[in-house]
């Protein structure tokens, strides 16, 4: 099995988790202050990967490349965003609702990979996401 299977799934299982704990942490909390904490919790987690895995002097390559540190950050915002309308959604919606819509972000990602950096899909490909989207609407709306 390819690694970037592999991780991809951990991702997806992980993802899984934000979900019900976000929903069951989310009970009695305001959805933005608990997305605050969330966030620094993560930040303290994977500056304490970087540190361990000795990559902390890489930090400079990052704010070096004006460019990509451009995109970093307009990527951090985004991110910021999601998980803001995520635990906003999560606060009043049931999890079996709010992840499969949170998963067109697939639908989204492929469009705008397709507008915006010029890659190709096949009409496999393209079936699939057509799926996905009615997947995700059946499992949100059943």
């Amino acid at each position: 099995m390819s690694s970037w299977l592999i991780y991809a799934l951990l991702s997806a299982l992980c993802a899984a988790l934000v979900a019900v704990f976000g929903k069951i942490g989310l009970q009695q909390l305001d959805a933005n202050t608990a997305t605050a904490i969330r966030a620094v919790v993560m930040a303290l987690f994977l500056a304490g990967v970087v540190v361990m895995q000795g990559k902390l002097a890489l930090v400079g390559t990052i704010f070096a490349n004006h460019s990509a540190l451009l995109f970093i950050l307009l990527s951090g915002i985004a991110g910021a965003m999601s998980w803001l309308f995520y635990f906003m959604a999560l606060k009043t919606g049931s999890v079996a609702q709010v992840a499969p819509i949170d998963k067109l972000s697939v639908v989204f990602a492929v469009i705008l990979a397709v507008l915006l950096l010029g890659e190709k899909i096949s009409l496999l490909a393209g079936f699939g996401v057509a799926l996905i989207s009615a997947g995700a609407l059946l499992v949100a709306l059943g």
